[in-house]
């Protein structure tokens, strides 16, 4: 076993009982667990960069998509009218709710947007190792944007919004509404099969100093 080094990156801490300890060589699918408390330490996810590839691409689109079409419409007396998400954001700026209409719009568009784009970008740097060391620190953006991004708190505010106006006028659900729904899904399995620390292992500055004996790379 190499001697531990502070950038070593296969030598973690239990998140259960704190023992520092080195990750074994785990074929795709498998598990490495704490020798001590046997909790689960890493999954090594199986062609994770090729389905999170695909994954960010549909989010992508959809998110495009849904920033395209009216989310939603409301009918009064014979009358129509549409929005979508940019355009609810304006009617709260325009109404003197800058402070609401800013958060909703970093919180349902910029935020998802630089999300997706973050982990677009990482997958594409680390397919060929060693990548360059901006992907490091894309990876570092991705995980507080992933904070930051609460598509499903807009949706859920939209839906108690509409059942206390259903009495007073018609809701006509827009394309956008469904498309943020899928949305929703896709970015949570996008979070799922994505694995980090495969990620982290090919940035040129991490793969150089925490090769194993006789690795050249991964």
């Amino acid at each position: 076993m190499p001697e531990p080094s502070a950038c070593d990156s296969w030598l973690v801490a239990c998140p259960d009982c704190d023992l520092l300890q080195h990750l074994p060589q785990i074929p795709p699918g498998g598990s490495a667990h704490c020798a001590r408390c046997h909790a689960r330490l890493w999954r090594h996810k199986v062609d994770s960069l090729n389905r999170t590839l695909a994954l960010a691409v549909a989010a992508a689109f959809l998110l495009l998509i849904a920033n395209s079409v009216p989310m939603l419409g409301l009918a009064v007396a014979g009358r129509e009218a549409f929005t979508t998400v940019i355009g609810g954001v304006l009617a709260m700026w325009r109404d003197g709710r800058q402070e609401v209409a800013m958060l909703v719009l970093f919180t349902a568009v910029i935020a998802p947007a630089f999300e997706i784009a973050c982990l677009l970008a990482v997958v594409l740097a680390v397919r060929r190792p060693p990548a360059p060391a901006w992907a490091g620190r894309l990876l570092r953006a991705y995980e507080i944007l992933r904070e930051w991004s609460m598509i499903e708190i807009m949706l859920l505010g939209v839906l108690v919004a509409l059942i206390k106006i259903a009495e007073l006028a018609t809701v006509i659900p827009g394309l956008a509404m469904f498309v943020l729904g899928a949305l929703v899904f896709l970015l949570a399995a996008m979070a799922a099969v994505f694995d980090p620390r495969d990620a982290w292992a090919r940035v040129g500055w991490v793969a150089g100093a925490s090769a194993r004996p006789g690795e050249g790379g991964r």
